[in-house]
């Protein structure tokens, strides 16, 4: 017996979980998730964005030295109307007078602000770049994920979470760039110019101010980001019952269960109340706090101005000029407070995306895997075993052929193994021992792509997308054009019932398809598969969930996009597989029968005992159907009560 191998597993949950805990104070994951962003930032295909964020960097440095200067200007004004004696008689005349420096002083203003709206304009398009792109790659990569992590995966969650990733993306660029570094510029600007007028003693309580105003920010922001988190996982778990409830709209009116599904919404939202709630307040604490520790500050230092004024040491112009850097300074300051929350926060937000992008996919093609050839089309299964879980194998050494052209079914009680195939077929997963082959190439050597490209689908429970029906059909085959939309319909048997439609090809399917009924659904699966033309076909139980009469119908088109294709058919009912070259019968993921229809009737095992019983249920419902047509017409038929119907002997078709 060959070693059973374990599955590296892809856990979405566990995954969020991790980035939740490695968030809070691991300054190595806000540096590593930082290096991720870089790339979005500083976009080496796009140098007309490099270009624009350099561009923007030089507006925003000259925005800042021009905000540092402006405080001089109100200082010069007041010193000139003050009437006392100037000590910046080196400024050029036209300088000089007061109403000339108040002019100076705001068009300065109006200039830096000028400068900071240019730098705006010309870094949206990089913040939007960096946006579109992560979201991209994030999309891109979830499709390339393995079936077992979308088997496992919480729609409504996922999505939520890569909404607020996106969202959060921007703000992180926009503050790591533009403002991070301009603020460090501005506060050494600052303690320059405290430091060579007024002296030591000015740049120790501007220091001490911002130095309290950080560490109280940091602070506050991090308990703040703990609510946060909790809010967001509020929001996503309510944000997932309501998707998963519409989803499943019919089944909550079928049990008339949509006041527990509110309630169920409710408690989620009442805890995002809580948090949210929580959030206001925090944030109101932390802004009195900020406002607290400056004020302090910022009265010290008016203070000490304000005695050397009246020293004779400083003049009028010298204090309101303290007055007004300081109040140039509150700015920054509270830029320090909004990097720090927007990054702080973009990063919680988006950590869960980076966590989802980290995922491995459980199949992956190898490298410099070459693509698959198909000549005959030929699908061999070899020793195959396979298990989901590794304590449960599912597939217990099957090996069976397909051989070009020709049809063979897979059939066997429901968890016999029977869907399991058609997933290893398509490389859904990879298996443990043994291996797949199409014309001899082992499918776990070849790309993936080229093996799907190969194989067409009717799958069991055929979901639409929510567009035209000719999107739909168009779906096999991107380029088709409409005459051969057209001739795919038409083939399904489903051309006529489309061009009644008000709408015609154009008409909408509703979510999932639900506007067509299940076999209008399967023969659009079916013109859909047509349309691809592929090699190699799958019929995934595309008849199980249909009445017999529709089943009838949908079996001729399966007949016909089936000739003179490999055929593998997983069949739940037997009367659409009598036909096939060979039939293989599962049972607990091991083959216990093989061979035509009839041979396998003659070994009176497992094939026959579910043929009869499929029979007697079949016989029943089209006494049924009959009974219920004859009282449509009022007809009363009385005959006795039918006699159980016998089990076929061996060697009866029935």
């Amino acid at each position: 017996m060959a070693p059973f191998r374990s599955i590296p597993s892809e856990r979405p949950s566990s995954a969020l979980a991790d980035a939740h805990r490695t968030i809070s104070g691991d300054s190595g994951q806000t540096l590593s998730t930082i290096r991720n962003l870089w790339p979005y930032m500083w976009p080496d295909d796009r140098p007309d964005l490099k270009r624009r964020v350099v561009v923007a960097g030089l507006f925003l440095v000259a925005a800042k030295l021009l905000t540092v200067g402006v405080p001089y200007f109100y200082k010069w004004a007041t010193d000139a109307l003050d009437g006392g004696a100037s000590a910046d008689d080196w400024l050029p005349l036209f300088l000089t007078g007061a109403i000339t420096l108040v002019v100076a002083y705001n068009v300065a203003r109006v200039i830096s602000v000028a400068l900071n709206q240019a730098r705006d304009a010309l870094f949206a398009s990089v913040g939007q770049y960096a946006v579109r792109r992560l979201a991209y790659r994030t999309f891109v990569h979830m499709h390339r994920l393995s079936l077992r992590f979308h088997l496992e995966r919480r729609t409504g969650g996922l999505s939520r979470v890569i909404e607020r990733g996106t969202k959060g993306i921007e703000a992180i660029v926009r503050y790591t760039i533009l403002n991070t570094v301009p603020t460090i510029l501005e506060f050494v600007l600052v303690a320059l110019i405290f430091g060579f007028a007024y002296g030591v003693s000015y740049i120790a309580v501007v220091l001490l101010t911002i130095g309290l105003y950080s560490w109280f920010t940091i602070k506050a922001s991090d308990w703040r980001i703990e609510i946060r988190r909790r809010m967001n996982d509020s929001d996503t778990e309510a944000n997932t019952k309501a998707i998963d409830s519409l989803l499943n709209f019919e089944t909550v009116k079928y049990f008339g269960n949509e006041e527990m599904e509110a309630r169920r919404f409710d408690e989620s939202m009442a805890h995002y109340e809580t948090a949210a709630t929580r959030i206001w307040t925090s944030l109101g604490w932390l802004n009195f706090g900020q406002g607290v520790i400056f004020g302090l500050g910022m009265g010290a230092v008016m203070v000490m101005s304000a005695l050397e004024v009246r020293a004779g040491t400083q003049t009028l112009g010298d204090f309101v000029f303290v007055n007004a850097m300081l109040m140039q300074l509150s700015i920054p300051l509270n830029f320090i407070g909004s990097i720090y929350r927007e990054i702080r926060q973009g990063l919680t937000d988006i950590e869960a995306m980076f966590a989802l992008l980290a995922v491995r996919a459980e199949v992956r093609d190898r490298e410099g895997a070459p693509p698959l050839s198909v000549s005959k089309g030929t699908i061999r299964f070899e020793d195959v075993r396979f298990g989901y879980d590794p304590e449960r194998e599912i597939l217990k050494g099957v090996s069976f052929e397909v051989p070009a052209g020709k049809s063979v079914a897979i059939v066997g009680p429901s968890g016999a193994g029977k869907s399991t195939i058609s997933r290893l077929l398509f490389r859904f997963y990879d298996v443990q021992s043994g291996r797949i082959t199409i014309d001899g190439q082992d499918v776990s050597q070849v790309t993936q792509e080229s093996v799907r490209d190969a194989i067409g689908i009717v799958p069991q429970d055929t979901v639409l997308f929510n567009e035209t029906i000719a999107y739909n059909i168009r779906y096999g085959r991107i380029g088709a054009s409409e005459e051969e939309v057209r001739r795919a319909a038409e083939l399904a048997q489903i051309g006529r019932f489309i061009e009644e439609l008000p709408g015609g090809y154009q008409s909408m399917v509703g979510e999932r398809g639900l506007k067509l009924s299940g076999g209008e659904k399967q023969r659009v699966a079916v013109a859909r598969t047509i349309l691809k033309a592929p090699p190699i076909l799958v019929l995934d139980e595309a008849t199980s969930a249909l009445d017999t009469h529709t089943e009838k119908d949908i079996q001729s088109a399966l007949d016909l996009v089936s000739k003179n294709r490999t055929t593998l058919t997983i069949a739940h009912r037997l009367s659409t597989v009598i036909a096939a070259d060979e039939i293989i019968v599962l049972k607990a993921g091991e083959i216990v029968e093989r061979g035509r229809h009839g041979d396998l009737l003659a070994q009176n095992g497992l094939y026959a005992e579910m043929w009869a019983m499929q029979r007697e249920a079949s016989e029943a419902e089209e006494a049924l159907r009959r009974a219920r047509e004859a009282d449509a017409m009022g007809v009363v038929e009385r005959k006795p009560a039918p006699s159980p119907t016998p089990v076929p002997m061996p060697g009866s078709e029935g």
